[in-house]
């Protein structure tokens, strides 16, 4: 039988105390990782998600980083390192969140987090974490992008322009460190329900769930079980991806 096994890798998860991040990090957790967490703000929470991983067996520390500073995720490496050791796996799942409006009222500051949260986490990322992996000939990569950027709907171009600049980012970065053993990879969620939705009762899209095939919105669960699927040897032969995970609400033509 096949199974998600993780055991004996390192994860570091970025936005860990987040609504997807918190669970991204369990889920690899109950594959087998162990899991540094990073948080920019909401320490509290992410310190929660390590107390239940180390619950697991498995072990677990909290990081605090500014992804869009270079200087502070070369920080956030070298205390990953002494306390953890070098991470195997790497999920880039923060981003900076904003209101959306339409382009003409977004405030060009907005255009600038967002391809530095976007676009340059990755870069930073890279270059602090992916050396350690080329030396080792191994490495998982998994950047997480979003509907956004195939759909383009109005009130998105921040986002989208800097979700796609990630994108163009990670198929450059999967050719250039395939070689070493390192795949790359993007999921691509929609609009996910998390705890907070389960706490308030607000599951249901009916607008929404209408325009996915499937009829509903996908879970947090359901995206972290993609992200562990790319972690693991069970995808060893795939980079490069663009992996929707919206129900089939985006369907990349061949």
């Amino acid at each position: 039988m096949l199974t998600i096994d993780l055991t004996d890798k390192l994860a570091l998860v970025t936005g860990a105390s987040g609504e997807l991040g918190r669970t991204i990090a369990r889920t690899l957790a109950s594959c087998g990782a162990d899991v540094a967490l990073h948080c920019h703000r909401g320490t509290d929470r992410a310190e929660a998600v390590a107390e239940e991983i180390r619950a697991m067996g498995r072990r677990a520390a909290v990081f605090q980083a500014d992804v869009t500073s270079f200087e502070s995720v070369c920080a956030m490496r070298d205390a990953v390192r002494e306390t953890l050791g070098a991470p195997q796996l790497i999920v880039a799942n923060a981003v900076i969140q904003y209101p959306w409006t339409t382009l003409l009222d977004q405030p060009l500051e907005d255009f600038q987090s967002q391809f530095a949260s976007c676009a340059m986490q990755t870069v930073h990322l890279a270059k602090a974490f992916l050396p350690d992996m080329v030396k080792a000939g191994y490495g998982r990569y998994v950047a997480i992008n979003t509907e956004c950027a195939a759909m383009a709907e109005p009130t998105q171009s921040a986002y989208v322009a800097g979700k796609r600049a990630l994108d163009g980012i990670v198929r450059v970065l999967a050719k250039e460190v395939g070689g070493s053993g390192i795949t790359v990879n993007q999921v691509a969620p929609g609009w996910t329900v998390s705890d907070r939705d389960r706490a308030n009762g607000t599951e249901s899209a009916p607008d929404y769930d209408r325009t996915v095939p499937l009829g509903r919105r996908g879970t947090d669960r359901e995206i972290a079980q993609a992200v562990a699927f790319l972690l693991s040897d069970l995808a060893s032969f795939t980079t490069g991806a663009y992996v929707p995970v919206s129900g089939g609400r985006v369907m990349p033509a061949i």
